[in-house]
């Protein structure tokens, strides 16, 4: 096992990976921005240090910089959490050039599976269904149009190296496609320093649904069952949960098999997520696969009982999965509503500033993934996510009932945030009769879309 493990994040995965390895006698090291002196991952962790100013690329992006201090700091592994580097190849390559543990996949199944277009062709290979579209990757509108006219609109453009809802459009017709492929490849541009397009049919009204899979390295894999991430605004996810209303245990034994098999195929491991669209048919198909933790996995943790984080820890140690396929249950529901520094009402806009006075919820059934407290400065500089507010009840009838009284008992003083919206969410008919999809806020909440 690791004796001292550097944690390449911030805010409150960092926290949340801080934790897990106290519990396994694992020390920490913390990494921070100028900007982030006083956030609480620096204060938990066994030892902290700056590694560059505010700016991302100047600090949590910088790779020299964050290898410089594993080694400095004499850490032997480290764990990327989720965001910033934690899909970066050339990160995973050079860790284990370095001789530091990388606490996820390979560089080369990141480089597989993280390219959208890439992990489209090898899951079509093995026979995993996936959206009808283009084979092969484009990287330009005329030839991208040629692709979008034979499928049919309405059509998907994405980023191969997207995620997080950057660099994906939808286009409805031959006349809107090419200002839509090039608005979505200078995203990608900007975002990925990726030109690189692909094309699919655009499902109406799907829902997001996503596996959690874990592999070790001794060609185990398992899943824990499916997260439902319809509610979206801009394809970024708002509130998740497990299991989802729309699958029957025949369908969730059949997209797990699925989901599985794709896994297999690339010979994965450590922690993954293969994300599927289903239709209003229960047809599914292959989206993309995410190879690294997900934001949401606490849900996962709710319903199963397993600490996923550990669990990538074991694995990356060398250790075999803790459980089997059949000892994997699947208890009570779970919600997960992500707590955001923003104004719904003014288009989402980001609202940093300091936080006069918090308080959490608690009680049976309620935890709070979080880096905030009284008098702390949000910063301006990166993600609005404030903390990951999750319940779990017995039923989703119970786990809705349980969030909205947690949301009511949240308090942040100081700045904006979205948790009256996320309330909202939680009370309208549709969503508490399970009527749901990626087109839930657009239908039912139009006035904050722009």
């Amino acid at each position: 096992m690791f004796n001292k493990i550097l944690i390449a994040n911030r805010g409150e995965i960092a926290v949340r990976i801080i934790r897990a390895c106290r519990e396994m006698g694992i020390k920490t090291v913390a990494v921070y921005s100028q900007a982030d002196q006083d956030s609480l991952h620096t204060l938990l962790a066994d030892e902290a240090i700056c590694i560059g100013s505010a700016p991302s690329t100047q600090s949590y992006l910088n790779i020299e910089r964050i290898l410089t201090a594993t080694v400095a700091m004499k850490a032997d592994a480290i764990h990327p959490g989720f965001g910033f580097l934690s899909e970066n190849a050339r990160f995973a390559e050079l860790c284990e050039k370095c001789n530091i543990a990388f606490i996820g996949p390979s560089a080369d199944l990141i480089n597989k599976m993280g390219n959208k277009s890439e992990a489209r062709k090898t899951m079509m290979e093995a026979g995993v269904p996936v959206v009808p579209g283009g084979k092969e990757a484009v990287h330009h509108a005329e030839e991208a149009k040629k692709i979008a006219e034979k499928i049919g609109f309405p059509v998907m453009i994405k980023a191969s190296s997207g995620g997080g809802g950057k660099g994906m459009r939808i286009s409805r017709g031959s006349e809107d496609f090419e200002a839509n492929f090039n608005n979505a490849q200078m995203e990608s541009i900007k975002g990925f320093s990726d030109d690189t397009m692909y094309i699919e049919k655009y499902i109406e009204n799907p829902r997001h649904i996503e596996f959690q899979i874990m592999a070790d390295k001794y060609g185990e894999v398992v899943h824990l069952g499916e997260r439902d991430c319809s509610i979206q605004r801009r394809h970024q996810k708002v509130l998740e949960e497990s299991p989802s209303a729309a699958i029957s245990k025949d369908l969730r034994h059949q997209m797990g098999e699925v989901a599985v098999r794709a896994a297999k195929a690339v010979g994965y491991e450590n922690a993954g997520t293969i994300e599927f669209l289903l239709d209003k048919y229960k047809n599914f198909y292959f989206m993309e696969m995410n190879t690294r933790i997900q934001v949401e996995h606490p849900v996962t943790e709710m319903v199963t009982g397993l600490d996923l984080i550990k669990e990538q820890i074991r694995i990356a140690a060398g250790e075999h999965l803790s459980v089997k396929q059949e000892e994997v249950l699947i208890q009570g529901h779970a919600i997960e509503c992500r707590v955001n520094a923003e104004n719904p009402s003014k288009n989402f806009m980001p609202c940093p500033g300091r936080i006069q006075y918090v308080h959490v919820p608690g009680g049976n059934g309620v935890r709070v993934d979080t880096h905030i407290y009284n008098d702390y400065k949000v910063p301006a500089n990166y993600d609005s996510m404030l903390m990951k507010l999750i319940v779990h009840g017995k039923d989703r009838e119970e786990a809705i009932a349980k969030m909205r009284s947690a949301l009511g008992e949240l308090i942040i003083e100081g700045i904006e945030t979205n948790v009256d919206f996320q309330f909202d969410i939680l009370s309208h008919e549709a969503y508490r009769d399970g009527k749901v999809d990626t087109d839930f806020i657009p239908r039912y909440f139009p006035d904050y879309v722009r």
